[in-house]
């Protein structure tokens, strides 16, 4: 019997909880006839384990050593500890492989105590993944980016767990990344797809 990646188990996973069919505004302003809301996954309890290991595992597959990895709050919140958590439970069996710690960054620094933007890990010249939920315009993925670089971090791979393929969103990120790869585990076809052959096994 073939066992499913990390990566497949997730898919499956958001096309039955985190997509759905209709009419929706977007925080854009924009339209769509679908909605995905990532969070219903990367907060379940199974779907929080898979988004880790996926990504933990996307980076490795494209050879992306990083010191930490962090974005914008709040949907990169799960995904942040997720990934972290996941590179501990790599090391338990593999002391060589690498911790990756967590950051978050607020959408404004605080106006009190520290009055720091960046919460967690925050290392001049560390070596930084930036995370998000779903890649529509790319808003929320440049300000992490930029947050990072002005910490005096080096950003070294952007990922999203969906890209929706809009006409602006990768070229934005890809500019603001400059020379760092931006990765996605799937595009919004992909969640349609698997959600669509799940609607259709349910009904036969």
């Amino acid at each position: 019997m073939t066992t499913l990646t990390h990566a497949q188990q997730l898919l499956a996973l958001l096309a039955r909880t985190s997509f759905r069919l209709g009419q929706f505004t977007l925080s854009s302003g924009g339209t769509s006839d679908y909605y995905i809301d990532c969070r219903t996954t990367t907060l379940h309890a199974e779907g929080g384990r898979l988004t880790g290991h996926a990504i933990l595992e996307l980076l490795e597959e494209h050879g992306i050593a990083a010191d930490a990895v962090g974005g914008l709050t709040m949907g990169a919140d799960p995904i942040v500890c997720n990934l972290a958590t996941a590179s501990a439970w790599r090391a338990q069996s593999n002391p060589a492989a690498p911790l990756i710690h967590g950051f978050l960054v607020r959408k404004a620094e605080k106006a009190h105590g520290t009055g720091r933007r960046i919460e967690g890990f925050c290392r001049q010249g560390a070596r930084v993944v930036i995370v998000d939920d779903v890649c529509t315009t790319g808003a929320s993925t440049i300000n992490a980016i930029q947050a990072a670089r002005e910490a005096g971090m080096e950003v070294v791979a952007v990922v999203c767990i969906v890209e929706r393929q809009e006409a602006n969103g990768r070229p934005a990120v890809e500019t603001a990344a400059a020379n760092a790869p931006f990765l996605c585990l799937f595009t919004a076809n992909d969640v349609r797809a698997e959600h669509v052959k799940q609607l259709s096994v349910s009904s036969s």
